[in-house]
């Protein structure tokens, strides 16, 4: 088993023993909207992969996160790391361990 599984199971075995703490099922982690609805199958074309322009209203299209927490927060990885993640890497967590997807 790698160190990354191993993480992987410690982080499931942590969720686990939180919802069991505080009487949570997955039905109430859905509903207060903690996982995102998985994305409608779409056919794949060069035409869609292609960035769309930004909207004319000028609001920016928040960057995707690249690593996640257990409390939600995220980063997308660009700029310096965020305090959050700086401290769990100087615990000797690897960044990998927050990586999403």
């Amino acid at each position: 088993m790698s160190e990354s599984d191993e993480a992987k199971i410690a982080a499931a075995t942590w969720v686990r023993e939180q919802m069991d703490r505080h009487g949570l099922t997955l039905d109430d982690l859905l509903e207060a909207g903690c996982f995102a609805a998985p994305p409608a199958p779409a056919e794949v074309t060069p035409a869609t992969t292609v960035a769309a322009p930004a909207p004319a209203t000028g609001a920016e299209i928040p960057a995707r996160p690249l690593y996640r927490n257990a409390m939600g927060q995220s980063w997308d990885g660009t700029g310096e790391r965020p305090e959050w993640l700086q401290r769990a890497v100087n615990a000797g967590q690897t960044i990998d361990f927050f990586r999403v997807g």
